[in-house]
């Protein structure tokens, strides 16, 4: 008897667990959208009808299974990257997030020998 509530009561739990792992937040996906429109705002915060209907695609997407990720590449390939806030690193736009970290380093090696050269 104990043996089959406990058996119960993991299905039950197990349950609720694997359904809290497929539930994806449209507040999040929406603050990562960028209206382009508005071409500064994020979907969540424009009121154009662009906006509007992305919200309504996002809904749609969601309701259709998919997931995070799926959303933001359906999206890139359908108006382009720049309407992801936070792209991927991609061989397109690989010197766009490394580029600034060579800045900094040889600014420093600049800067470095420039005080180097006046002692």
């Amino acid at each position: 008897m104990k043996f089959k509530l406990f058996l119960i009561l993991f299905v039950l739990y197990s349950q609720s667990i694997f359904s809290e792992e497929k539930k994806i937040d449209p507040n999040s996906i929406h603050k990562n959208l960028r209206c382009l429109v508005c071409q500064g705002q994020t979907i969540s915060d424009s009121n154009s009808d662009f906006a509007q209907t992305i919200k309504l695609v996002v809904k749609d997407l969601i309701d259709e299974g998919k997931t995070e990720e799926e959303i933001y590449s359906f999206m890139s390939d359908k108006y382009g990257e720049w309407i992801v806030f936070k792209p991927e690193l991609n061989m397109h736009n690989s010197l766009l997030w490394i580029l600034p970290y060579i800045v900094l380093i040889f600014g420093g090696f600049f800067i470095f020998s420039l005080i180097k050269k006046r002692h």
